[in-house]
Parts: structure tokens; sequence; C-alpha cells
């Protein structure tokens, strides 16, 4: 009974460590809010749209969020966004 016991713990670490791992890469955008003209980084992972609804999409998808975060940080140079 302890070995079964052992065994389900290490099988309950082993799902919640392949759950939280960072391989599983949703595509982000960068959408660009209309009031402000702040760019935003959004996960399309994310199962709702942003909130409000006044925003415009001004990326291709990108990979990770760090290739996202380079993309913004050029537009933000460019002026393309506000920072």
């Amino acid at each position: 009974m302890h070995r079964l016991s052992i065994g389900f713990a290490s099988a309950a670490v082993a799902i919640s460590v392949l759950a939280a791992s960072p391989t599983r890469a949703d595509p982000f955008h960068l959408i660009r809010w209309a009031d402000t003209g702040y760019c935003q980084i959004w996960d399309d992972g994310v199962s709702s749209v942003p909130w409000p609804t006044n925003y415009t999409i001004v990326s291709r998808q990108i990979p990770t969020f760090d290739d996202a975060a380079e993309v913004k940080d050029q537009m933000i140079k460019r002026g393309a966004c506000a920072s």
C-alpha cells in the first residue's frame, strides 16, 4: 500500500510539472489600444478577447513572449506604439 501511494504521488508530481512546462507556446499578438496608442502583448491561448474592444491587432502571430516583447520594443522605438 505504501508503494502504491508513492507511485501515485510521483505520477501527480510528474503531471503537474508537465502541465506547467513552458514548452507549450501559444502564439502572441501585439494589440494597440485606440484611445492611448499603448501596445500590449496578447496571448492567443487566452480564451477571451481583450476588453474594452477599442483595440487593433498590429502584428503578425509571434511564437514566443520574448519575441513579442522584442517586436513591441521595436514598435515603440519607431513610434508605432506609445511607451
